[in-house]
């Protein structure tokens, strides 16, 4: 694997890609943590689950507003100076999280959160181009996002883990612990953009502006951030739908969660295994075909008991993630300058698409699992058909095949 990137003198090699799986995953570490405390949080302020709900949607938007702001700044100032920006933003308001009041602190502070949180995100991204070509690039995307995968596994398991022993609250300790390693990781890093622009902080947020009107990336980001339409609209309704539906403890319900999210570990990696023998192009539209037969299964036999619905929506979580390689570094591929724009707009994008997918699923009071059923072959079907007409299009650089 080609390193080209400055050398990291206190992290090395391996210490840089555990750094930046870890900035990468500040969203399902931020989300997923807290998913079982849900339906007790709503008990605790005496309020409706959909207003409790809000501190898991805003979160989304303001992440997304958040990375529009970053990336570009870290063209102009370097990833580190705003990786420390926003991750002491992100340790201030976990702690002020985990201090609240009443439902509408926590919201406010929330959003704190997410701002904070979202310089992680559009960073990381950026940072894998700075330091690494073409084909390596892939597989060390591979690499981070199978890392990053391992949170959505482990983190409801240790945020149920954690209810046994204490309240809401000490989650949002846990993530200001969190940020807290994520920021001493980020002084240890050593800057790796190579050239910064030159214009103004106005001109440099203008750089999106630039990077969205590229038809080449734009409509490659609409088509590979879309499989977050289903994917989140799982995350936001599964504790409901195996502790409400389904009457499960909250511990078992992260058993059942951690099993589907073993299809988030595992698709990256079968991405570089599958990639060694096919054709992108034919990986792709195999995972796109698999969301949508995925969600028939949901649809008809996701209500038979916790295990089939985890089972039929396990297909949809693997062709999700593993078509996730391939799209960003096509979509970086699109760009030869304005990393960290570009990043910021793959982020936000996946981040709207997602908040989207749990506004759709909030509509759907009795009937989760169809619903979920009737995303996931909507999804599918959809993103095979653009991908089908995008990848014969001219303006798309095409991914270079090596087998």
């Amino acid at each position: 694997m080609e390193y080209v990137g400055e050398g990291q003198k206190y992290l090395g090699k391996k210490g840089l890609i555990a750094l930046i799986a870890l900035l990468s995953a500040f969203v399902p570490l931020s989300t997923d943590l807290y998913l079982p405390a849900l339906p007790a949080m709503a008990n605790f302020f005496g309020v409706t689950a959909d207003l409790v709900n809000l501190t898991l949607i805003l979160f989304f938007i303001f992440f997304a507003a958040g990375t529009l702001l970053w990336g570009p700044l870290s063209d102009k100032y370097g990833r580190k100076p705003i990786l420390v920006a926003g991750l002491t933003l992100y340790v201030i308001s976990s702690v002020l999280c985990a201090c609240v009041t009443d439902v509408y602190q926590l919201i406010l502070f929330r959003i704190l959160q997410a701002v904070g949180g979202s310089a992680a995100s559009a960073v990381a991204t950026a940072i894998v181009k700075d330091v690494y070509h073409s084909r390596d690039r892939e597989s060390v995307l591979a690499i981070v996002q199978s890392m990053v995968m391992i949170s959505p596994a482990l983190a409801p398991v240790l945020g149920a883990f954690m209810l046994s022993f204490t309240t809401w609250r000490g989650i949002f300790w846990a993530l200001a612990a969190i940020g807290l390693i994520s920021l001493a990781g980020t002084l240890a890093y050593k800057e790796t953009i190579s050239r910064r622009y030159t214009g103004n902080i106005l001109q440099s947020l203008c750089r999106l502006g630039t990077v969205a009107r590229n038809p080449g990336f734009s409509s490659l980001a609409i088509v590979f951030t879309l499989t977050s339409v289903s994917t989140m609209a799982f995350v936001a309704s599964s504790s409901y739908i195996y502790e409400d539906g389904f009457g499960l403890s909250p511990q078992m319900y992260s058993y059942y969660f951690a099993l589907n999210a073993i299809g988030l570990l595992a698709g990256p990696m079968l991405y570089v295994k599958l990639s060694a023998r096919f054709e992108r192009k034919r990986i792709i539209n195999a995972c796109f075909a698999t969301i949508a037969l995925s969600g028939i299964l949901v649809f008809f036999m996701g209500q038979i008991s916790p295990i089939v619905f985890a089972l039929s929506i396990l297909p949809a979580t693997i062709g999700g993630v593993c078509s996730r390689p391939p799209g960003t570094n096509l979509m970086l591929e699109q760009q030869k300058e304005d990393t960290g724009s570009a990043s910021s707009l793959i982020g936000c994008t996946m981040t709207i698409m997602g908040s989207i997918g749990m506004l759709l699923v909030s509509f759907s009071h009795g009937s989760l699992i169809p619903a979920i059923g009737i995303l996931n072959v909507a999804t599918g079907l959809l993103c095979l058909v653009l991908w089908q007409v995008l990848s014969k299009q001219s303006f798309v650089k095409p991914i270079q095949d090596t087998v």
